[in-house]
């Protein structure tokens, strides 16, 4: 029965991941941030468990908790419930956050264009020659 419970919630959790969409997925808090790049590097964890890899001083456990609620409403986490404990699992991959956070960016403040952010980057000397040369080698390297 425990294992058929177990399926049951890992069927829901991986729905889940697949339902979501970047047009969907809200932008996160600071702090939400925060938390989940704790998540994303530890994986599948117990708040006590994010709590205690948090740099001192460590915020108390009762504002992460509330922290990982927003996350679970916003379907960044799923909670998985491991006898008298609660296992968050991530919903949604770091990387898709980051490109779907980039897109809203290039979007609202670059009029779409990523040559425009490229070269608000320049001018303000925020990226150096050496950085845009490997850029194109980057971009060669993807077309070979």
């Amino acid at each position: 029965m425990i294992i058929y419970l177990i399926l049951v919630d890992l069927l829901k959790i991986s729905s889940l991941i697949f339902s979501i969409k970047d047009d969907d997925m809200e932008r996160l808090t600071q702090q939400e941030e925060e938390v989940m790049i704790y998540f994303w590097k530890m994986g599948p964890s117990f708040i006590r468990e994010i709590v205690n890899e948090m740099p001192e001083p460590k915020p108390p456990y009762t504002s992460v908790a509330s922290v990982v609620r927003n996350l679970e409403k916003k379907k960044f986490l799923s909670p998985f419930k491991l006898g008298n404990s609660i296992q968050y699992h991530v919903l949604v991959k770091e990387s898709d956050y980051k490109r779907s956070f980039m897109n809203g960016v290039v979007s609202n403040y670059f009029t779409g264009s990523y040559k425009e952010m490229v070269s608000f980057f320049v001018r303000d000397r925020k990226i150096s020659k050496k950085e845009l040369e490997d850029l194109i080698n980057i971009i060669e390297d993807e077309e070979s």
